[in-house]
């Protein structure tokens, strides 16, 4: 086996997976898998830059993964980096920061290599499951993009367009520098909008209508796992691979669009850097599930981030 760290840095968090990877096998062992809130995405829809505070978040989270990968012994480091850091103007100051913690320097990859991560690290243990018919549609709902692919053992399409959950939340919910509790009919509106525009542009290189199987990434999709199941903490075992029903994820979309901060605060599994931007991430994914007439999603804990570690494995 090969012991290897992958850091996947996108627009509202930053996760680090140390694994033992065996190619031959296909077994990716976890020694380490963690995330944190940093919010690197603050503000780029609007500036065009990345915020000074955002950057030293991201900058304490990498020194902290720095500690662990040390710890592990880690023989192979890949950091990619994905939405945020892709449009902003200073990518140079991120670059050299995380640079100078991690040793390595962060590869800020296109939409096109974000897809074929995700896909890989989100299907290969799928393999050989008669239960889950081919071909799969991928769907990577980040905080600045959202990414598709669908594929069966090799990519058919991919495209990455530009609606996540921090994204829609900054562009419609914030006024005067807070997020509006709860959105007017307006403002969904007009998230939706977005979103069905998106679909549309999609949908010129993705065949989204030949996925028989529609798999659910990252955190507004395991959050609404979570909710739908009542779990009374976070619990990636009980999410990874759990199934959520076209009605369910309506349900908890329009419950999440209708809720004040407190109530979303007060669900046991929202993670607190979730709170305000949840809603806009469930709206997402329940557009896509309309578009395809997906009657259920299948949620996955393994992403982008397994998809990195096999990259280097």
């Amino acid at each position: 086996m090969t012991r290897v760290a992958a850091i996947d840095c996108g627009t509202n968090s930053i996760r680090l997976l140390v694994a033992d990877a065996d190619p031959v096998t296909g077994e990716l062992v976890d020694l380490d898998r963690r995330m944190t809130i940093v919010r690197l995405g603050q503000g780029v829809d609007r500036t065009g830059r990345l915020a000074p505070e955002a950057l030293e978040r991201t900058f304490a989270a990498c020194r902290e993964y720095a500690a662990v990968i040390k710890e592990h012994g880690a023989e192979r480091v890949r950091f990619v980096a994905t939405s945020a850091s892709r449009d902003a103007e200073n990518r140079d100051e991120f670059v050299r920061g995380v640079l100078d913690i991690l040793g390595v320097e962060p590869e800020v990859i296109s939409g096109d290599q974000e897809s074929e991560f995700s896909f890989t690290g989100a299907t290969k243990e799928l393999t050989g499951r008669d239960d889950l018919a081919k071909p799969y549609l991928v769907v990577d709902i980040g905080g600045g993009s959202t990414e598709f692919v669908v594929g069966d053992d090799h990519v058919r399409g991919a495209r990455s367009v530009d609606i996540g959950c921090v994204r829609m939340t900054e562009r419609h919910l914030v006024r005067e520098g807070a997020v509006v509790d709860p959105p007017g009919s307006e403002q969904i509106a007009a998230i939706r909008a977005d979103i069905e525009a998106a679909l549309d542009l999609a949908e010129q290189s993705v065949p989204l209508g030949e996925a028989r199987t529609l798999v659910g990434l990252a955190g507004s999709v395991t959050t609404v796992s979570a909710i739908a199941q009542n779990l009374p903490a976070y619990d990636s075992e009980a999410i990874h691979h759990s199934r959520v029903s076209y009605d369910r994820v309506r349900e908890i979309t329009e419950s999440l669009l209708r809720s004040t901060h407190a109530e979303r605060a007060a669900i046991p599994s929202m993670h607190p850097g979730r709170v305000d931007v949840i809603g806009a991430g469930a709206l997402v994914l329940l557009s896509i599930m309309e578009r395809i007439g997906a009657t259920e999603v299948v949620v996955s804990e393994h992403d982008i981030l397994d998809g990195i570690a096999w990259s280097i494995a």
